[in-house]
């Protein structure tokens, strides 16, 4: 690979320690949720943290982009930049709580919450404090200060899961026993509120340490660059809404598609917990992101980048099949992961990773209309694909449950695909590399669908065929894209030899 591709990758591997590793140890709470919270409990939060992510979004506004965008340009003064990123975002999170304080009832009773107003307190603080924090951590990217950025996020999921195994499991024990010792704080019947609890004091915690990153600079509003980035992020917040929408709406609008309250949470909570099983995807996803866009926008100052964009969507696809064909592969392993009352769920797993590989390429494909500066493209293709997301919900979800859910969301995520890709010939066409994409993707649905109708009535039988299978497409890729001399301790060992 080239420099730039290699810096990509050691990037990709640092910031990935926040993203994927504590992804994942997040990931391993639920066998926690789905056996010490009923279905339609996990329902409860599932929609809550939809809703959450949602607003994170707009409240958000493209800022975090835009402060990339701006502070690379040389334009403006990298620390006018900041300030003014970090004062904007503050103040309408600020603004938010305060809404959310004032109306918390009628909030309440529309979300079919009933008497938990709580839940909404503790979120709206939760989201605000989390809004806020995503522009000290990206200015800790553009300073490239991985190992701190790292370490934070890092303390803030182990703080965050120490707190919720301290109210799930260490808390009920003491409350059996010895229940004197906890009851002046703790209520056995609160569960799944004690998880947003946990959210909160690993919040709060967090943007303490981001003191440093807070203080030491003058605070300014430049207005009239407020202004410029302002323009450039609306369409970028569009684009979030819809994108986002695409893959919460479903979870948002279980309520409103039953009539029976009880049985949406129950579904909504099954389908969430099986979802969970495929968001070891997104984590990769999300950790390719956090090197690739700084990474882009930096790149694009240089004359002869096309072959970077093209070599990184390769690798992206490669090593996204190879995780897909993993999860399905080991299911019978990986399935344990949540309690049996979800297994019924456990089907929309492949649908959700390839509708989870669909979007990161088609995050990939995003970047020519962000260094054009024809933002509004993005905004027009995540409409799109929202629209068919929320109408194939509306339509298929009351008479096919979740499955609908989890083929809509694959759809979406290909129609917008192909509008990118479409556009981006006219724009900025770039040379990818279709015969080894198209390998590659084809190799990995042939061998998927070979572990599906060959079928053993033996587990092992089963994992060893399928091991089988998962070194074939190893076999392949080393052969023609990966040699193991270009495998950094592999590659050493043969030169010694």
């Amino acid at each position: 690979m080239a420099g730039g591709m290699k810096s990509l990758a050691k990037d990709t591997a640092i910031y990935g320690v926040s993203s994927i590793l504590g992804k994942f140890i997040n990931w391993c709470l639920v066998p926690i949720y789905t056996r010490v919270l009923t279905t339609g409990e996990f329902g409860v939060m599932t929609n809550v943290y939809s809703y959450t992510a949602l607003l994170a979004v707009i409240l958000t506004y493209g800022m975090e982009t835009g402060f990339f965008r701006f502070v690379n340009k040389g334009e403006d003064d990298p620390m006018r930049v900041y300030s003014t990123t970090l004062l904007s975002i503050t103040a309408t999170s600020i603004l938010f709580v305060g809404f959310c304080f004032s109306f918390l009832t009628p909030i309440s009773g529309f979300l079919d919450y009933g008497q938990h107003t709580d839940y909404i307190a503790i979120m709206a603080v939760v989201v605000g404090i989390d809004v806020v924090m995503t522009i000290p951590f990206a200015y800790l990217r553009y300073k490239k200060r991985p190992i701190r950025f790292a370490t934070l996020r890092l303390l803030s999921i182990f703080i965050t899961i120490a707190f919720t195994i301290f109210f799930l499991i260490i808390c009920p024990k003491i409350y059996t026993s010895n229940p004197s010792l906890i009851d002046w704080f703790y209520n056995p019947h609160y569960k799944e509120g004690y998880v947003f609890v946990a959210n909160l004091i690993g919040s709060a915690i967090t943007l303490v340490l981001l003191l440093p990153e807070l203080t030491g600079f003058k605070y300014v509003v430049d207005t009239n660059l407020l202004r410029r980035m302002l323009k450039y992020c609306f369409p970028l917040l569009i684009l979030g809404i819809a994108g986002i929408l695409n893959q919460t709406v479903d979870k948002i609008i279980y309520p409103f598609l039953f009539e029976d309250k009880a049985e949406a949470f129950r579904q909504l909570g099954i389908y969430g917990a099986c979802s969970r099983v495929a968001i070891i995807m997104m984590m990769f996803t999300q950790a390719f992101r956090f090197a690739y866009e700084p990474f882009i926008f930096a790149k694009n100052k240089d004359a002869n980048n096309d072959k970077a964009y093209t070599e990184a969507m390769k690798f992206f696809i490669i090593f996204s099949l190879i995780i897909f064909l993993g999860v399905m592969f080991y299911m019978d392993i990986i399935k344990h992961f949540i309690g049996k009352d979800f297994y019924e769920g456990l089907d929309v797993v492949s649908i959700v990773m390839m509708g989870y590989i669909l979007f990161g390429i088609y995050f990939n494909l995003s970047f020519w209309y962000k260094m054009v500066d024809k933002t509004y493209f993005g905004a027009i293709f995540s409409i799109a694909g929202c629209v068919i997301t929320i109408v194939l919900n509306i339509i298929f979800v009351p008479i096919y449950g979740y499955m609908a859910s989890a083929w809509a969301t694959l759809i979406c995520n290909l129609v917008m695909m192909l509008l990118s890709y479409y556009f981006e010939r006219k724009y900025r066409p770039l040379p990818y590399d279709f015969k080894a994409i198209g390998l590659y993707f084809g190799l990995a649905i042939v061998l998927y669908a070979i572990s599906c109708y060959v079928r053993f009535d033996s587990e092992a039988l089963r994992l060893a065929f399928n091991t089988v299978l998962f070194g074939i497409f190893f076999f392949v890729l080393i052969k023609r894209d990966l040699p193991l001399s270009e495998i950094p301790i592999i590659g050493k060992v043969l030169k010694k030899k």
